[in-house]
Parts: structure tokens; C-alpha cells; sequence
């Protein structure tokens, strides 16, 4: 079940979805297999949505369903050893973010054979492994980059390199630290 905040970015979502792309039937939307995505899709009328495990948000393992503060109180070496090493640190039995990169690579590959628009509906982490492929932005940064809440970022392919926009729907209600 989505939050009363979440609905509201679904309809939203789907309202700027149907009129951008109301003339690309063949355009598609692309989510995780977490209930959250796939509701958040729901709404979106007229395109096929096809399902990801590989977008699935990063396992964190044992810290699963912790909040930062709770990780930072509860296992402070692994707050600590996150906090030296964002894009390396492999939460106990999850997962990092060169794994995320790793496992996104089929779902890379799909993207870039498309010749219609993909609405790509994840979680911040994985998200910000698909910008920073697709925006040529060093492995570095991956975990660093800034991927803003209820936030559209429509990224074209072309002969000039990558063009990007962005559409933000709504104002985040709280804000929260991504993965």
C-alpha cells in the first residue's frame, strides 16, 4: 500500500506520463518487483509494464528496514565502514553498489537496444546507477549523485550526446536519505 503522498505521485505520474507520451503507443514502463514500483506504475494506463528483479532497490541485508540513525545506533562499524566507502561497502549478506551496477547490466543493455520511450520506475540506487551509465558520470560518484524525489528525469539519446530535462511533480512530503 502506497502512502496518501505515494497515490498522489502515482496519479501525478501517470497524468505527465499519458500526455507526454500519448503519441508513442509503443513506449513501455519498466518497474522493480517491489509492491511499491508496481503500484506506483498502476495508475499509468496504455502502456505495457514489464517487471525487473534487477531493479529491484539495493539488498541491505541485515540493515534491512533500518533507518540511517537506527544503523548508526545499532551497528556503528557498519555505519562507519558505509560512510568510508559508499560505491565498495556490502552490507552483511546484501549487497553494494558495485553489485546493484553489476546486476543492472541485462537491464542496460534492454534499455540501449529500445527505440521507444521507457518509463523507468525504481529506487534511488538503482536509479542513480542507470543516470550515472547513461549520463557518463565516473563510478565514483554513483552513490553520491543526487536522484530527487517525485522528480521525472527524462534523458534522450542522440548524436549530441545526452539530453536531459527534468520535471519535478511534487514537493517531497519528508525528506529521506536514499540507500
Amino acid at each position: 500500500m502506497c502512502s496518501e503522498a505515494g497515490e498522489l505521485y502515482s496519479r501525478k505520474l501517470a497524468s505527465f506520463v499519458e500526455k507526454r507520451l500519448k503519441s508513442e503507443r509503443t513506449a513501455s514502463v519498466w518497474t522493480s518487483t517491489l509492491q511499491r514500483t508496481i503500484l506506483t506504475a498502476h495508475p499509468i494506463i496504455g502502456f505495457p509494464k514489464i517487471q525487473w528483479r534487477a531493479l529491484d532497490e539495493i539488498n541491505a541485508g541485515i540493515c534491512d528496514g533500518m533507518t540511517y540513525d537506527e544503523i548508526k545506533k545499532n551497528k556503528p562499524d557498519e555505519f562507519e565502514s558505509r560512510k568510508k566507502d559508499k560505491l565498495r561497502y556490502r552490507y552483511p549478506r546484501g549487497e553494494s553498489y558495485l553489485d546493484v551496477i553489476q546486476r543492472l547490466e541485462p537491464v542496460i543493455i534492454e534499455l540501449e537496444r529500445q527505440r521507444a520511450p521507457v518509463v523507468v520506475i525504481s529506487h534511488q540506487a538503482v536509479l542513480r546507477a542507470l543516470y550515472a551509465y547513461f549520463a557518463d558520470k565516473p563510478l565514483e560518484e554513483v552513490p553520491n549523485i543526487e536522484v530527487p524525489l517525485h522528480t521525472i528525469i527524462e534523458i534522450q539519446m542522440g548524436v549530441a550526446g545526452v539530453q536531459e530535462k527534468r520535471y519535478k511533480l511534487m514537493d517531497a512530503v519528508h525528506p529521506t536519505a536514499g540507500l
